[in-house]
């Protein structure tokens, strides 16, 4: 077994992989940035090393760093958990030339399946299909164009060596392409440290279906069970759940026999993840996760496995301890991604922040993975996932009516969560009779009436406060009561807890608004913390309400900011590179 293991990761992920270190007696270390100096993966490990700067690039992202830092604590283990330089084949080699042991698949696998046209080929070569598209890299806007005017639109413009939907733009028209394909190209670079992008078919309906496999050094390779994480936005996933609702046995066994012979074509070791979209009883190769998967929980409650403990078992040269016919599935487990966002009227706006207060929901079944606790702060410039919480039921809707209930018991303040949007979701007759998909939630769910803060504010007067809705706690002959009233808005912190959520109903095709922040007044201003990445107006321009003002950079995510006032444009504050605040004036309209 490895001795010492230095995580080159950070947040929720770092912090799950020390637990399991911690419990086998490997010795932990953290690496961290300006900003993470008191985070909580930090003040768990064993040891802790400064990389220096504030944004991924400067920090998580340099490889020198982190190199250095492996050569002065003595690590003889290196895991990458996800995200950062997790698929990333130079940094594999990089850590093995050293003769450190990489805790994933071996560099070559990385550079096969980690570019997602190559393991297209990979796949086909294994006799999988993948969804129709073109297998080589995007050079202009044009051929976005040719293949949309060809196969028809909308297209998926796709991060040729990323996942977890960065870097992936739907194109629903010719005049969409260019400005998809550079931001698309921007979010890769930013995320990745690689702005290669690729082509696919949109299909219109599907499930997103993946297998989790893990394979040792000895040839042994098994499937574990099927994940669906068809509830996403912006192509990232909220909620995800095992086993998969409405899932034929024998389409389950033929996926997992398919994600074996696709592994097993790159020489895959360890654990890694083979992900399809399935429609209409077909399922579709769409690329392999050389790496641990965000929702890998769901998978360790219905089997029993500590995924992270084998990780390090056969990175240690171990062989798997059972075999196919072994593995056992049991109950339904269900996961929310908690993440500091504003979920309000389908926006779902980056919402960094300290965390002035975090309570965890408890009972049986229920399990929260966290990287924060109270008095942390969730930064702009990293991924906004706060925690995980996850529950295991004897069925899908014992495990529903579980996680409905920890999500009530859940108060976090100070910054807004997914949370109100998950009840939306768990609550809603198409999640309870599995007839959603990948686009359900921005075409169909009704998310105007959700709410992450204290509540719309009441109409004032000239003489009177502004006022808020709130829940309010009171007692009436002994007994306690919980009462919403009108109270004067203080201004203080945002409350996201399961209460706050209206469970949503269809909408009939309703997309949410995907852009945020500007007022009528005419001075153009933006909503949250970030980065400006673009600005798309010039002093003198004339612009329409809804046009795209600049483009803001927050949690890793790119947000247009827009005018919601048509006119001429008389001064622009920002340049690309800037960094603004809640509230900072970028433009004025006239």
């Amino acid at each position: 077994m490895l001795t010492k293991v230095l995580i080159a990761n950070r947040g929720e992920i770092a912090v799950r992989v020390i637990r399991t270190c911690r419990e086998l007696g490997v010795a932990t270390v953290a690496v961290y940035s300006e900003l993470d100096r008191d985070a909580l993966h930090v003040r768990l490990a064993d040891e802790a090393y400064a990389l220096g700067g504030q944004t991924a690039a400067e920090s998580y992202l340099n490889t020198e760093a982190i190199l250095s830092a492996i050569e002065r604590s003595g690590a003889d283990g290196v895991h990458p958990g996800y995200g950062f330089f997790s698929e990333n084949a130079a940094f594999a080699r990089a850590i093995t030339e050293r003769g450190v042991t990489f805790i994933g698949p071996p560099p070559e696998a990385i550079d096969v399946m980690g570019d997602k046209i190559s393991s297209r080929h990979a796949a086909e070569r294994a006799g999988v299909s993948g969804v129709p598209g073109r297998s080589e890299t995007l050079r202009s806007p044009d051929e976005v164009v040719a293949f949309g005017e060809e196969f028809g639109w909308p297209v998926a413009i796709k991060a040729a060596y990323g996942g977890g939907g960065r870097g992936m733009k739907v194109v629903a028209s010719a005049d969409e392409a260019a400005r998809a394909l550079e931001s698309a190209q921007r979010e890769a670079q930013a995320y990745f440290g690689r702005s290669e992008c690729y082509l696919e078919r949109y299909l219109p309906w599907p499930r997103h279906v993946e297998m989790q496999i893990i394979a040792d050094t000895y040839g042994n390779t098994v499937w574990l069970g099927e994940r669906d994480c068809s509830c996403q936005r912006r192509h990232q996933k909220l909620i995800e759940e095992s086993p998969a609702p409405d899932f034929p046995d024998e389409v389950r066994r033929a996926m997992g026999e398919a994600s074996v012979r696709v592994a097993e074509a790159c020489g895959y070791v360890n654990a890694g993840t083979v992900e399809f979209l399935y429609q209409d009883g077909e399922f579709f190769f769409l690329e392999m996760n050389t790496r641990l998967q965000v929702e890998h929980p769901v998978t360790e409650l219905v089997t029993g496995l500590d995924l992270v403990e084998w990780q390090l078992r056969v990175a240690s040269g171990e062989a798997l301890g059972f075999t196919q016919q072994e593995v056992r599935r049991d109950g339904h487990a269900i996961e929310v991604r908690i993440n500091a966002e504003d979920p309000a009227g389908g926006a779902f706006t980056p919402s960094p922040g300290t965390i002035t207060s975090l309570v965890p929901p408890g009972g049986p079944g229920v399990r929260l993975d966290a990287g924060y606790q109270a008095g942390d702060t969730v930064s702009q410039f990293y991924d906004n996932l706060v925690a995980k919480l996850v529950v295991w039921g004897h069925d899908r809707e014992a495990a529903r009516r579980r996680m409905l209930r920890a999500i009530d018991e859940t108060k976090i303040e100070g910054v807004a969560t997914t949370l109100p949007a998950d009840v939306a979701i768990l609550a809603h007759e198409d999640f309870a009779s599995a007839t959603h998909s990948t686009n359900w939630v921005e075409q169909r769910l009704d998310l105007s009436e959700v709410r992450s803060g204290p509540g719309p504010v009441a109409p004032a007067g000239e003489s009177e406060e502004a006022r808020v809705l709130r829940d309010v706690t009171a007692e009436v002959d002994g007994r306690r009561y919980q009462v919403k009233l009108w109270v004067p808005d203080a201004g203080d912190t945002v409350v996201a807890s399961g209460r706050t959520a209206v469970a949503s109903r269809p909408a009939g095709g309703r997309r949410p608004k995907a852009v945020t922040g500007a007022s009528g007044s005419g001075t153009v201003s933006v909503p949250m913390q970030g980065t400006i990445v673009k600005v798309a107006v010039s002093e003198g321009d004339e612009v329409e309400v809804g046009q795209v003002v600049c483009v803001l950079e927050a949690m890793k995510m790119e947000n247009n900011v827009v005018a919601e006032k048509a006119g001429t444009v008389t001064d622009v504050r920002v340049s690309a590179g800037d960094s603004v605040g809640p509230g900072d004036v970028i433009a004025v309209i006239e």
